[in-house]
């Protein structure tokens, strides 16, 4: 069955201290998460069960990021999370240490339900 998307949200993360690129990425998750509200599902009586969520997230190491951790943020639907280079670290040359800036797209798919519902 063939899937529309419904959903695109981006957020942003950082972690300034700790150099933790995990951390960045699930604060830019939990970002994008907050700038969305999705009433279709209550609305329409669709079970979140059928959506599939589709994160990439962007950092500069990516295999420095655990996709289990940020996928467990996700409140709903089918997750899978995917790292690719991107995002920011600002180096703060003068105490030795990084800042790790991470991106997130958030998309949210559902099967095409056209023809499911019938106006009357």
């Amino acid at each position: 069955m063939s899937e529309k998307r419904i959903i695109l949200e981006m957020g942003t993360g950082n972690d300034l201290y700790g150099q933790d690129y995990t951390k960045a990425a699930r604060r830019a998750v939990q970002d994008a998460l907050h700038h969305s509200s999705i009433t279709l599902f209550s609305n329409l009586g669709i079970d979140h069960s059928e959506m599939r969520v589709s994160v990439t997230i962007g950092v500069q190491d990516p295999k420095q990021v655990d996709c289990d951790l940020v996928a467990a943020d996700l409140p709903r639907g089918r997750a899978e999370v995917r790292v690719v280079k991107g995002g920011l670290d600002v180096v703060d040359e003068a105490a030795g240490t990084k800042h790790v800036v991470a991106t997130a797209a958030i998309e949210a798919f559902l099967p095409d339900l056209a023809g499911k519902f019938v106006q009357n």
